[in-house]
């Protein structure tokens, strides 16, 4: 491959890795690039918190000697990541997107930062997020919100509370990046961003050294250029033996083994009619498009009536993050004396009020609610939604009271279902649209395969920003 800026760039970390694996591009040169894009275009676009500059390079000397000498970790080796501000990282500052925590100092490295740098990857740097991963749109009023790239003529948002992730890779600043997801963090800026996004099945994925917002309802997930970069990552962050894994018993497939097996046969669900009112019409008809497309590939693409609309999820969902979240924000939200996000202080402040009762009931009503939804779909490889029901808005349009972008989201953590959300056209303003490939639990395999026959299909993820304005 081309070792140009702009190749290096955008290229999916499974052609940079197969290209260090075979000698021809070396991880100091990866690096390089990166920090240099980050020196170029972070002041504008605000991806990253902190960037990690001389240990980057001299981690990405060390892989390129472990290369030279014959010991390549793994796929991963020499690939450089981005965490989100809420990895704990040994003796790194993790602000979990606070201004108040500007100068809290982790003592130890979370399990995932732990598994990928044991593979060979590179750490770059810390990304922006929402304030406590509380929010969909991906606004920072303290510590500042991420600009997305596609249109850098007019500030619109990123989509949180992985905006800061999203954006990095986006504007091609790093090849990956890890988010995080309780309500669609990991998905909703994937898709206004234009990345690939995977919302992992809860337990499969160590959550030990990452700040919560909801025990219940966190996941992990990384946000990337390609399907097969987010099976690679999937393969390498997915902990079988783990402690607080709630899937210990359950056999996880090779994400990776039949990825490029095809969608021929399956069988697709889309959404009833009555589901897509209130849908952007241009959304809309990316979303028939890809409809459409699968059925070209030979799925079997059929309606499907849910046990509930996806809208009557969000009040559960929201039950259950408002009370996990007051429970640990309790002792320093309410305190006026304290830098906080004015709307991130609300909806914690809320929580207050959800009683121990309304609580528990939600979590009841959340085991029903999954037997009836998995009883629905269990005919179905795949239930396939749009993302976000509108595209990027401008900044200054946001509604902070408005769970719009989590409309299609909310639900597939409410339902402990994995989802990839993968780019699916764009708008005639040139602001991407995604899709939603929503799988059972522990079908990330199925989810990754057939989002693989999409984009082989489509090529959609070969779009990139124009990072300079237009005037």
């Amino acid at each position: 491959m081309s070792n140009s800026s702009d190749d290096l760039a955008y290229a999916p970390i499974h052609r940079l890795a197969l290209a260090i694996a075979g000698g021809e591009l070396k991880s100091v040169e990866i690096v390089e690039s990166c920090l240099t894009r980050i020196r170029n275009f972070n002041p504008r676009l605000h991806a990253m918190v902190d960037v990690y500059w001389d240990e980057a390079m001299a981690a990405a000397h060390l892989r390129d000697e472990e290369a030279e000498a014959g010991k390549v970790r793994g796929p991963l080796h020499g690939i450089p990541v981005a965490f989100k501000d809420l990895c704990e990282i040994e003796s790194k500052v993790t602000t979990c997107g606070s201004l108040m925590w500007k100068d809290r100092i982790s003592n130890v490295s979370a399990t995932v930062v732990q598994r990928l740098l044991t593979s060979g990857m590179v750490a770059i740097g810390k990304t922006h997020m929402v304030e406590f991963a509380f929010g969909g749109w991906g606004t920072n009023t303290k510590m500042g919100t991420p600009w997305n790239p596609w249109d850098m003529d007019q500030h619109r948002i990123p989509g949180g509370s992985s905006s800061g992730s999203a954006v990095a890779v986006a504007g091609g600043l790093v090849p990956v990046a890890l988010g995080s997801d309780t309500g669609g963090s990991v998905r909703i800026p994937a898709s206004l961003c234009g990345t690939v996004g995977l919302k992992a099945s809860e337990g499969t994925i160590s959550n030990q050294g990452i700040l919560p917002l909801s025990k219940t309802l966190d996941t992990i997930g990384p946000l990337v250029r390609s399907v097969e970069d987010a099976a690679l990552m999937y393969a390498a962050l997915r902990d079988p033996g783990h402690s607080d894994l709630v899937s210990r018993d359950v056999s996880l497939d090779d994400p990776c083994g039949e990825i490029k097996s095809g969608v021929n046969g399956l069988r697709i669900g889309v959404l009833s009619d009555d589901e897509c009112d209130g849908i952007d019409l241009q959304v809309m008809a990316a979303y028939r498009e890809a409809c459409q497309t699968f059925e070209h590939l030979g799925a079997w693409i059929e309606q499907v009536r849910l046990p509930e609309a996806f809208p009557d999820y969000l009040k559960q969902v929201g039950i259950i993050i408002g009370a996990e979240a007051y429970s640990i924000h309790k002792d320093w939200i309410e305190d006026k004396g304290l830098p906080f996000d004015e709307d991130v202080r609300a909806r914690i402040i809320a929580g207050k009020s959800i009683t121990t009762a309304d609580y528990f009931l939600a979590c009841n009503r959340r085991r029903e609610a999954q037997q009836k939804f998995n009883a629905t779909i269990k005919e179905f490889a795949a239930l396939l939604t749009p993302t976000t029901p509108v595209p990027a808005i401008p900044l200054g349009g946001v509604d902070q009271r408005s769970l719009l972008m989590s409309r299609f989201t909310r639900a597939v953590n409410y339902l402990g279902l994995c989802a990839l959300v993968v780019p699916c056209g764009f708008t005639k303003a040139g602001l991407p649209i995604s899709i939603q490939i929503i799988c059972r639990k522990y079908d990330e395999k199925g989810a990754l395969r057939i989002g693989w026959a999409f984009e082989n299909e489509t090529g959609w993820t070969d779009s990139t920003p124009n990072l300079t304005k237009s005037e």
